[in-house]
């Protein structure tokens, strides 16, 4: 093992760098301020109506603070909205091959279904 000397301002110099790093990293790493954004930049950010933006609030969906006539929303939660409400996306060859498949059984049990329904009227 090599070791290294340094002078006592090479050293200093060295560590204010690292507590340099440590202080960034710790900025970076704290949690943002929430935002809120009104009414208005919220109808612009979600290309929404007002009457829209009045039904969500009155089913729950996006939670709000209300000050006065002002209506204010937080930026985390119409994230949220849009996380609860996203839909994965699917292979189309998937999805029609299962449906063929699905369509397929129903048309077999219906067939199934009047054959059977045949035989019993044969036998009476």
């Amino acid at each position: 093992m090599e070791a290294v000397i340094l002078s006592k301002e090479q050293f200093n110099s060295l560590t204010a760098s690292i507590e340099e790093i440590k202080t960034k990293i710790d900025h970076q790493n704290k949690k943002p301020q929430e935002v809120f954004v009104d009414n208005q930049e919220f109808l612009l950010l979600m290309k929404i109506s007002k009457r829209t933006a009045q039904t969500w609030r009155d089913e729950g969906k996006i939670s709000f603070s209300q000050v006065g006539n002002k209506i204010y929303y937080k930026l985390n939660d119409v994230e949220d909205l849009l996380k609860k409400h996203y839909i994965k996306s699917f292979n189309p060859k998937t999805f029609n091959s299962n449906r063929n498949l699905k369509d397929s059984m129903t048309q077999f049990n219906s067939n199934n279904n009047s054959s059977s329904n045949l035989i019993k009227s044969k036998e009476v």
